[in-house]
């Protein structure tokens, strides 16, 4: 359940760079309230109230790594998102910082950059010749 919810979110932010850059914008501020009102209240809740260190549990699960890449995915269009979301900030500092995920995320990893004008041409060029 909670990784289908985070999917649907983090199929927004996927395909961001695909739109015409006049709706790129409109569509960070959709992102950012559906985030807000919709998806980061039901995780902070389950955060907040069951204590224990991760989503599932006390052991890392896909649910997890789903909603870290979301996170930090949001956190690179709007760096503030998480402002009202205590127990979201602290979980984001706490998983970003288990070994192998902080070696993922640090510079020269195989950690994929946003996608550039560039990626996006080359998508469309492959699907849509």
């Amino acid at each position: 359940m909670y990784v289908e919810g985070t999917l649907d979110l983090l199929e927004l932010i996927i395909m961001h760079p695909f739109l015409k850059p006049d709706d790129q914008q409109k569509e960070v501020v959709n992102m950012a309230q559906k985030a807000i009102i919709r998806y980061f209240p039901v995780f902070e809740k389950v955060l907040r109230e069951h204590g224990q260190r991760f989503l599932v549990g006390n052991q890392l699960s896909l649910a997890d790594i789903i909603l870290l890449q979301t996170i930090l995915a949001l956190e690179e269009k709007i760096p503030n998102i998480l402002s009202s979301f205590p127990h979201l900030q602290e979980y984001t500092v706490k998983m970003s910082n288990i070994p192998t995920i902080k070696k993922f995320l640090e510079p020269g990893s195989k950690k994929k950059p946003p996608p550039d004008e560039i990626y996006v041409r080359t998508v469309y060029n492959i699907f849509m010749p």
